[in-house]
């Protein structure tokens, strides 16, 4: 018999042992679902957990096991759900009051795809209203504190699905990314998390708050389970029209390729000032250090058009959000929560014109980052520039990471050291679009070689099975 330790190895090392039959998907179900149960009253990681569908997903990847019939390496691993994605028969009220009665007919595309590969899903994790929060406020469900300090925040929007990794509560889970959704509250809780390239993963069967901007990936402990994790969740969907028909790279092979020769650019300069907290510049330095002995060339790059385009993003997300919730806005304008309503409400100050005018200075920006970085195969900044703050103070912070949704390229976040109040930094490695392979690379390198190794936060709770 197992205990709940297992739920802090990697979805990589876990995957065999269920394949080999040494432990079963339902005593690992079993262990996450009482976990979950101890921990949410000091977390609040989960809105709801789903164990009826959860154990008969388990009951049924055993099954199938045993006569011999293994989907791949999510068969029976325990995963959370982002409480914006469809589950059919489950609301999806999307951190809301006004959808919190919103039952989902059928599963969105990430859940039917992590379904057909046999994974194991426990709940749906908290999130603020309508995922429009750097941080995890949210009148309606309460915040998410950090798992390294509990007064200080997880970051959001993705909040519940960070903290539930970080502490061991799930294997992985899914998040979303309109300005640095997954990859912020990665950064805080100290766990890896990629924004794919925009069109890569459906979004469909997804609350939405911006239209161009929304990105769906993968938020886990280790670069290879991202890795393993957003190759079941690549492809194209038609019925998702802002995904392409471009081919997935064989991602988990990727991981162990190595950079050797590979030329990275170190931001140096993104036209807003210093670029973080003295942990956050050290954290990086260390980062960047790994991946110079791997063998990779190093160029520093200035990039001041980056400000204006964090400002764009800025503007594009308040437009689309406010279009995307505007029946509400209308009718139950007293029912949102006070902080998300006054960010909506700011779109009404803009002409009729300015969305097209934004969009065109995003094209050209666009134009002029693309030349910037011509000269180099992936781009390194911070993945925030300062520590978790402290609960109920939400710092709209997403300088380093909103541009990548406004750009729509790869980006990922790997941790890599502690700062004050030991609380995870982490560096924020990105490429052009399609590029993820060379992300993991270079995610994989910072992982094996940086100061990380593997650090976790105090433990929650102690449950054995």
């Amino acid at each position: 018999m197992a205990d709940a330790s297992i739920l802090h190895r990697s979805i990589t090392e876990v995957g065999p042992l269920i394949r080999s039959g040494e432990i079963s998907p339902v005593e690992l179900a079993e262990l996450s679902l009482a976990r979950i149960g101890a921990a949410n009253p000091i977390l609040n990681a989960f809105r709801t957990t789903t164990p009826d569908r959860a154990l008969a997903q388990a009951r049924a990847a055993a099954h199938e096991i045993r006569r011999g019939n293994y989907r791949g390496p999510l068969h029976g691993i325990p995963i959370a759900i982002k409480d914006l994605a469809d589950m059919r028969g489950e609301t999806t009220p999307a951190g809301s009051k006004v959808l919190a009665d919103a039952i989902a007919a059928e599963d969105s595309e990430v859940v039917r795809l992590l379904d057909e590969a046999g994974a194991v899903i426990v709940g749906k994790t908290s999130m603020p209203e309508f995922a429009f929060s750097p941080g995890s406020n949210n009148s309606h469900y309460g915040p998410v504190p950090n798992p390294w300090d509990y007064s200080h925040d997880a970051g959001g929007s993705s909040s519940g699905s960070g903290a539930a990794v970080a502490t061991g509560l799930v294997l992985g889970a899914i998040g979303s990314d309109t300005g640095g959704s997954i990859r912020m509250p990665s950064t805080l809780c100290g766990i890896t998390g990629i924004k794919p390239t925009f069109g890569r993963v459906s979004g469909r069967g997804t609350a939405t708050l911006s239209w161009s901007l929304d990105h769906v990936g993968p938020m886990t402990r280790s670069v290879a389970d991202a890795a393993t994790m957003l190759k079941i969740l690549a492809g194209f969907d038609p019925g998702d029209p802002r995904t392409r028909r471009v081919p997935v790279d064989d991602y988990p092979a990727a991981v162990e390729r190595g950079i050797a020769r590979l030329r990275i650019g170190v931001l140096t300069d993104d036209g807003m000032g210093s670029l973080g907290t003295p942990a956050v510049v050290q954290g990086v330095s260390n980062g960047v250090a790994a991946l110079a002995a791997a063998g990779a060339d190093i160029v520093e790059i200035a990039i001041p058009e980056l400000a204006d385009l964090s400002a764009l993003y800025g503007t594009i997300v308040t437009i689309e959000a406010a279009a995307a919730y505007e029946h509400y806005l209308r009718h139950r304008l007293d029912d949102l929560d006070d902080f998300v309503r006054d960010r909506m409400l700011v779109a009404y100050a803009y002409s009729p014109t300015a969305f097209v005018r934004v969009e065109q200075a995003r094209t050209i920006l666009r134009s002029r980052i693309v030349e910037r970085v011509s000269g180099v195969d992936l781009l390194v900044t911070p993945g925030m520039p300062h520590e978790a703050p402290p609960l109920g103070v939400v710092q709209s912070n997403t300088r380093f990471t909103g541009p990548f949704n406004a750009l729509g390229w790869p980006a990922m976040v790997v941790p890599v050291g502690l700062g004050e109040g030991d609380l995870p930094v982490a560096i924020q490695i990105a490429a052009r679009p399609w590029l993820e392979s060379l992300v993991f690379r270079a995610a994989r390198v910072v992982e094996r070689d940086g100061p990380w190794q593997g650090k976790r936060p105090p433990e929650v709770v102690s449950v054995t099975g």
